[in-house]
């Protein structure tokens, strides 16, 4: 008897059942890069076994099982997506109330020309305070007299020749002084009106009235707006 024609029905069989899974998979649109490439691994092995000694029939069910349980956990990551899209727009929605109230939040401060309004904290111990602006580098690019007290300031982000700096984000440090001495060292915080929220790229940004954009993970404080 040829055992290369014995042998290749089962061989066959194999193929059509792993085709048939693959087309299913793909039907559902679970198939990914790495989902296709065992496929091809399982396929290639199949077609290349030594007719004299092939692969036990027990092995190939446990290969199509894990063939399987690969679908199953694509398929499975995708269901989880959806649903981290969706807890995410619940969230938004839940920040709809956010919209008109002036929050305070952490972060560099984004420049576009216009003033922007920040909070000051400065040590009760300090007689002097100043604004101590950075660029995205770190390189210092101005240094400002403020109040010796905690509260609001206007930064205009002019020079010391009325021209404004470039647009872009600006790291903001309040120095609380005492006899010209450092003392205390304070991020500025962002304030502002709450004027829209969205989702970006899975992540719940708000955007204020001055154009700046915060993550509603970086606010601090909420409070009605003045204006």
């Amino acid at each position: 008897m040829d055992v290369t024609s014995a042998t290749q029905p089962a061989a066959t069989g194999t193929t059509n059942t792993a085709a048939n899974a693959a087309s299913n998979s793909q039907s559902g649109g679970a198939l990914n890069s790495d989902f296709e490439t065992f496929l091809k691994m399982l396929t290639t092995q199949m077609r290349n076994q030594d007719p004299l000694n092939p692969v036990e029939s027990a092995d190939f069910a446990v290969q199509l099982a894990t063939f399987s349980t690969v679908e199953q956990q694509v398929q499975t990551n995708d269901i989880l997506s959806g649903l981290g899209a969706r807890l995410d727009t619940l969230g938004m929605g839940q920040l709809s109330g956010w919209i008109g109230m002036e929050a305070r939040a952490a972060g560099p401060v984004s420049f576009k020309g216009d003033p922007v309004t920040l909070t000051a904290e400065v040590d009760p111990a300090a007689d002097a305070a100043e604004l101590v602006v950075s660029d995205a580098q770190g390189v210092i690019v101005q240094r400002l007299d403020i109040p010796a007290q905690s509260g609001r300031v206007e930064w205009s982000g002019l020079d010391s020749a009325g021209i404004p700096l470039r647009d872009g984000n600006y790291n903001i440090s309040v120095h609380s002084m005492s006899q010209s001495e450092t003392i205390a060292q304070h991020d500025a915080q962002v304030s502002g009106r709450i004027t829209e929220a969205r989702l970006d790229g899975g992540e719940i940004n708000l955007v204020m009235a001055s154009g700046q954009t915060i993550a509603a993970s970086q606010v601090l404080g909420l409070r009605p707006s003045e204006s």
